[in-house]
């Protein structure tokens, strides 16, 4: 399994830091967060990659992440491809 998660749906209001901040609860360690932004307006696009530390912190990221309200959007976290 990969330790780079995909996160979909996301606010346009959402930030790194408060990306880092929910994947970082119960003890997971985040190596890295990006939202992705569009080249041309530099706004959010609505998903970002999240690098967790271990294969474990990513699994027990997308149990208990995937499906939770992030800033008012249900959060879709699955294994980045």
């Amino acid at each position: 399994m990969s330790k780079r998660l995909f996160v979909g749906n996301l606010s346009w209001d959402t930030q790194e830091d408060d990306l880092i901040a929910a994947f970082e609860q119960d003890g997971r360690q985040v190596t890295s967060a990006r939202i992705m932004t569009d080249r041309d307006t530099g706004r959010p696009r609505g998903f970002a990659f999240v690098e967790m530390a271990t294969e474990a912190d990513a699994q027990a990221a997308i149990q208990a992440m995937d499906g939770t309200d992030l800033d008012g959007r249900a959060l879709r976290v699955n294994e980045a491809e």
